[in-house]
């Protein structure tokens, strides 16, 4: 049933995204507040009381539902996977900003196309070249990919598999959004957020993504260049100071035979609005390499060779999840 709930969810989520103001991210965005501005009076123990409070708890409340309503009806419990991953899982959470910056790209207007990227991830692309425009463009784009699409659909598969339906996907996507909400200053209640509740959160989801992310860069390997990006893997992925992104980054960077790793832009001036700042992220610094892999300096074609490796990935993984599905099945 694993491979139907997130067939259904990526047509439906094709067909219908969710609009990039939607209810589902401010309601998020209102009970992490809420739970930080009630639960966190600053000690260590608060932090985790906090974190699984915002991340455990949602994960927890949503597969019991599941357990509830698979003891009564198996299209009711399909129903509620689909349901849940097409608020967690799926391409068009982030898509558009990649192909409004491919259009602007395209169409000559580079001035555009850095305001667009400006928008999304919150730097100052003001100054950058036309070449170093696409790299962010695309680190940025697999990175998305990875946390909204493979992550999402590795857990989700793990914690099904033994009955709990979607909780793993609400697990990984929880623990991901306040990894991010909680590496800045809470704005929303006017106080900087507990350092420990921030440290404790990204070394959480850090080990959340230890293996998806690992996932994502081998399913890059195998369908893209393998022996270039098991290369790039092993040489460059130190490159970058989150190990997780080093291992996509590389691998992807082989598997497409692009150039990839830099400096990344300066943040930018904090606007007013809060709440698609935290959502949409910016944690560009953190991901600056110190260095570069080999390859050719980013280009047009890449963009259209990175759509693809994605595209390829998604359904490597669900082959591999219908295989496995129809074993169980059979046996």
């Amino acid at each position: 049933m694993s491979f139907f709930a997130v067939l259904f969810a990526l047509l439906i989520e094709q067909l219908k995204p969710l609009p990039t103001r939607n209810p589902v991210h401010h309601s998020l965005s209102r009970w992490v507040n809420w739970a930080g501005r009630n639960f966190d009076a600053g000690a260590p123990v608060h932090a985790r009381v906090v974190w699984a409070i915002t991340v455990l708890a949602p994960a927890v409340a949503l597969g019991l539902v599941y357990v509830l309503l698979n003891t009564y009806s198996t299209v009711l419990a399909l129903a509620w996977d689909v349901l849940v991953l097409y608020t967690t899982l799926g391409f068009r959470q982030f898509s558009h900003h990649f192909t409004d910056i491919r259009d602007a790209l395209e169409g000559g207007r580079d001035d555009r196309a850095r305001e667009l990227l400006a928008e999304w991830r919150h730097v100052d692309a003001s100054e950058l070249p036309r070449a170093e425009l696409l790299r962010h463009v695309i680190e940025h784009s697999l990175l998305a990919a990875h946390r909204h699409v493979f992550g999402v659909f590795f857990w989700f598969v793990v914690l099904s598999t033994v009955g709990l339906g979607p909780m793993g996907a609400v697990l990984y996507r929880m623990a991901e959004f306040t990894s991010r909400y909680w590496a800045y200053r809470s704005k929303v209640t006017g106080a900087p957020t507990h350092d420990r509740l921030m440290v404790l959160s990204q070394q959480l989801f850090g080990l959340l993504d230890h293996v998806p992310a690992r996932l994502t860069a081998f399913g890059f390997a195998v369908v893209g260049n393998f022996e270039d990006a098991v290369e790039a893997w092993r040489r460059y992925a130190g490159l970058w100071p989150n190990s997780s992104e080093g291992t996509i980054l590389s691998a992807a960077s082989g598997a497409v035979g692009v150039s990839l790793g830099g400096q990344a832009p300066p943040p930018a001036a904090s606007g007013n609005d809060v709440s698609r700042t935290i959502i949409n992220g910016g944690e560009a610094d953190a991901m600056a390499a110190v260095g570069s892999t080999a390859g050719a300096a980013p280009q047009m074609a890449h963009l259209r060779s990175v759509v693809a490796l994605i595209w390829r990935s998604v359904v490597l993984w669900m082959l591999l999840l219908a295989l496995l599905s129809l074993a169980n099945l059979i046996g």
